[in-house]
């Protein structure tokens, strides 16, 4: 990727949002087989339309069976979709594919860390979205809504869900380490200061059950601690920061604390052997935020059912949050159109949250049923709509730059985690910070 420009710069204080962080979603498809070619005008069968979505990790539209639904509604309509696991294998072709005008989906998912880098650069290449039928910029969040608008008016993403934090834990496994279990106790343990969540997992190690650790890598909890933070790799006039700021380096030595004492798992978030962490109940925490308990539930053994409860994380935080977007050279660009307003609406946005965790962009989805009466078969009885409704609303004020994805998998998957094999805090540090540089410069 290209060094940043001064107009990069100048863009990200107009990305000064909620942070949602820059965190990676799972998902469930072979890299490999992700971005394969165009939207199909056609192929469906008896002459249907086939709209195409190229999307990363599992955002939960066919889950939810919103797609069928969506058929069912337009008949002509044939809705496919695309997935690359990861957002860091999805996000650098689909640059590509803007840049040429080619090889793209009627519809391309924008996870948030990307946002701001998409609204500088690519704006001209994707329809403006203000302007579609039935869309109307108070439906969403005002801060969601904004970060996908361009300085002259232009809107380019409609958003789908937000990640207000909160702590997923076993209660099982707090049982057995002689921890409470119960919600509210729990998050009293480490109220106010990811310092005491440490300190609660060096408690639960004295008697943790064979095989286990507190927390389940050390990048899941560096992105739980940044992501509380109201400023972390980008200042508000739009300069690189991360190195500087001591925010970002205090959030680091924590976590390689936490490392260097085996309080956290050893492997990388959303590869297959932490996938299996998860079924073999590894770990007896983990940076929650919704979207979350849709992987928790796609990748635990059904004897892990209602074992998960929720709690209030130390500090309020984000990680997540996703934009749909309608490229100018889809085939498709008016279906593609409905498609997504449909699918972000809040009636949609309310269905995802009950069945996949995915919690809504729209605040009018906060009081519908499908929320407030939201239950998860991991955490049983825990009112979810309630917990990470709560949370939304003290969502720190952050700004969001253009490399937000680079440096914060600089810092997990090129830093902290070396920690976990033998290296130094200071080693990490200086690997991530080299590698961060170098991409940066790219």
């Amino acid at each position: 990727m290209r060094a940043r420009t001064r107009t990069a710069r100048q863009a990200v204080v107009l990305a000064a949002v909620a942070s949602l962080g820059a965190g990676l979603l799972a998902g469930c498809a072979d890299d490999g087989n992700g971005d394969s070619g165009g939207s199909s005008s056609s192929g469906g069968g008896g002459g249907k339309t086939t709209i195409t979505l190229g999307l990363f990790g599992t955002m939960g539209f066919k889950e939810a069976g919103l797609y069928t639904e969506y058929e069912k509604l337009n008949p002509k309509i044939k809705i496919a979709e695309n997935v690359i696991e990861r957002n860091e294998n999805y996000y650098p072709p689909l640059l590509n594919h803007l840049a040429t005008n080619s090889g793209l989906q009627d519809v391309q998912a924008v996870e948030v860390a990307n946002i701001a880098e998409i609204v500088s650069t690519q704006a001209s290449k994707l329809t403006d979205l203000s302007k579609a039928p039935g869309v109307e910029a108070g439906t969403w969040l005002d801060w969601k809504w904004k970060q996908a608008t361009t300085a002259d008016g232009q809107t380019i993403g409609l958003g789908t869900d937000v990640g207000p934090m909160a702590i997923c834990y076993r209660k099982d496994l707090f049982e057995q380490a002689g921890l409470p279990t119960d919600r509210d106790e729990v998050g009293k343990l480490w109220a106010g200061s990811w310092d005491k969540f440490v300190e609660v997992g060096q408690t639960f190690k004295k008697k943790a059950p064979a095989g286990t650790t507190f927390m389940d890598s050390p990048g899941g909890l560096l992105n739980a601690i940044l992501g509380s933070e109201s400023e972390k790799f980008y200042d508000a006039s739009g300069e690189v920061i991360y190195k500087t700021n001591p925010a970002v380096k205090a959030g680091f030595d924590l976590t390689a604390k936490a490392a260097t004492e085996g309080l956290v798992g050893n492997q990388t978030q959303f590869q297959p052997a932490w996938d299996t962490t998860i079924a073999n109940s590894k770990f007896a925490t983990i940076s929650c935020p919704p979207w979350m308990l849709g992987t928790i539930k796609g990748k635990s053994k059904p004897e892990s059912s209602g074992k998960w409860d929720v709690a209030v994380p130390p500090k309020a935080g984000n990680w997540g949050g996703t934009f749909l977007t309608v490229p100018k050279a889809g085939k498709n660009v008016a279906e593609a159109t409905k498609l997504i307003t449909w699918l972000t609406a809040p009636e949609q946005q309310a269905k995802l949250f009950s069945v996949q965790g995915n919690f809504p962009s729209t605040p009018a989805a906060y009081t519908l049923p499908e929320v407030t009466g939201a239950k998860n078969e991991m955490t049983g009885d825990a009112p979810i709509g309630t917990i990470f409704g709560e949370a939304a609303k003290a969502i720190p004020v952050q700004v969001i730059g253009p490399k937000d994805q680079i440096i914060m998998q600089g810092l997990s998957d090129n830093g902290v985690i070396l920690v976990t094999k033998g290296k130094s805090a200071k080693e990490a540090w200086e690997t991530a910070t080299k590698t961060i540089d170098n991409n940066l410069e790219k």
